[in-house]
């Protein structure tokens, strides 16, 4: 189950109490102090893993505790620390304090970790409060409180190229040929019912990140269908590649529409560099005019993602329109 949201409370650990402690040691008939300080609080830490990509267990675990700090104690030996409580989350994840909306953090590099809630720092012991004036104190300090906070999280997943098209338009079918990727496919709409992301090899050491979301249909922007939901998955993506039915009556009309949904939840969206794919090529009855069509400025790539005709020179299409963009 693909889950890109959600609400988790987390407590940090409270720090540990200083103690109050004096030294009993045989010939020693007034020792001076020696109570501990306690041990700091457990941080809440989020750390991205690589593996995920989903808030799933995220989602469903919704609280969070670090552990607490231990008490001084004599002989001046200070508590332990609190155990640190991990959140593992996918790369892309945004988190935000619930309240205030204000983002904490926008994570997206392997590895990258954040403390999202501090825990308490421990209390003095006695033995901090010796002054030239003051030789044998008789108080200590409490540990102080971890923080306590309700944050949301949002994932918005990390490719280098967003598939948008209609339903049945062969999304899945092309991520499914040109990738490990296994979106279920059905000849009926909406069979791609979540994103899913796939790694397509060029060449040795050379690969690119696909996205696919559900199929979108007009009105998408307005929360029609599916694919509203979904189109923010593809904010963070280079370029995208628009795959239109060859056996749609006017294909060019088909790609505007699906323009005008992207621009209608985002300009910044709609200008993203892009190329067209047109599909089903080994079902059309006139591959001809097919491959003479043009949209706009724009000559698209022929293909059949069943078949695999044509897939080869799209991915190298896209393998040198990622490298002008990170020239």
């Amino acid at each position: 189950m693909f889950v890109d949201y959600a609400v988790i409370k987390v407590k940090a650990g409270n720090g540990g109490n200083g103690i109050i402690s004096f030294r009993r040691e045989k010939h020693v008939a007034k020792g001076g102090p020696n109570g501990g300080d306690g041990g700091d609080g457990g941080d809440i830490i989020v750390e991205v893993d690589t593996n995920l990509s989903t808030l799933k267990d995220i989602k469903y675990r919704k609280s969070y505790k670090a552990g607490r700090g231990g008490h001084g104690s004599g002989s001046n030996k200070t508590g332990k620390n609190g155990e640190p409580a991990i959140l593992k989350v996918p790369p892309g994840t945004i988190i935000r304090d619930r309240l205030t909306k204000k983002i904490i953090a926008d994570l997206t590099k392997t590895n990258e970790r954040v403390v999202i809630a501090a825990g308490g720092k421990g209390g003095r012991g006695n033995a901090r409060f010796v002054t030239a004036t003051f030789q044998n104190p008789n108080e200590s300090e409490l540990g102080r409180r971890g923080e306590e906070i309700e944050f949301e999280m949002e994932l918005k997943l990390l490719a280098d190229v967003g598939l948008v098209g209609y339903p049945n338009a062969g999304k899945s079918t092309l991520l499914s040929r040109i990738s490990a990727a296994r979106p279920k496919i059905a000849d009926y709409p909406f069979t791609t019912l979540e994103p899913y992301l796939g790694i397509v090899s060029v060449e040795e050491y050379k690969s690119f990140l696909v996205a696919d979301i559900p199929g979108l249909i007009e009105g998408a922007h307005e929360g029609k269908g599916l694919g509203d939901r979904f189109l923010k998955h593809i904010e963070r993506t280079k370029m995208v590649l628009y795959m239109i039915d060859c056996l749609e009556e006017a294909p060019e009309d088909a790609f505007d529409k699906l323009k005008y949904e992207l621009a209608s939840y985002s300009t910044d969206l709609s200008k993203k560099p892009f190329m067209i794919a047109l599909n089903k090529i080994d079902s059309s009855a006139d591959r001809e005019a097919v491959r003479n069509l043009k949209i706009g400025d724009k000559q698209p790539y022929v293909i059949s993602a069943v078949t695999g005709e044509g897939v080869k020179e799209l991915i190298y299409g896209i393998w040198d329109e990622l490298k002008k963009l990170s020239d």
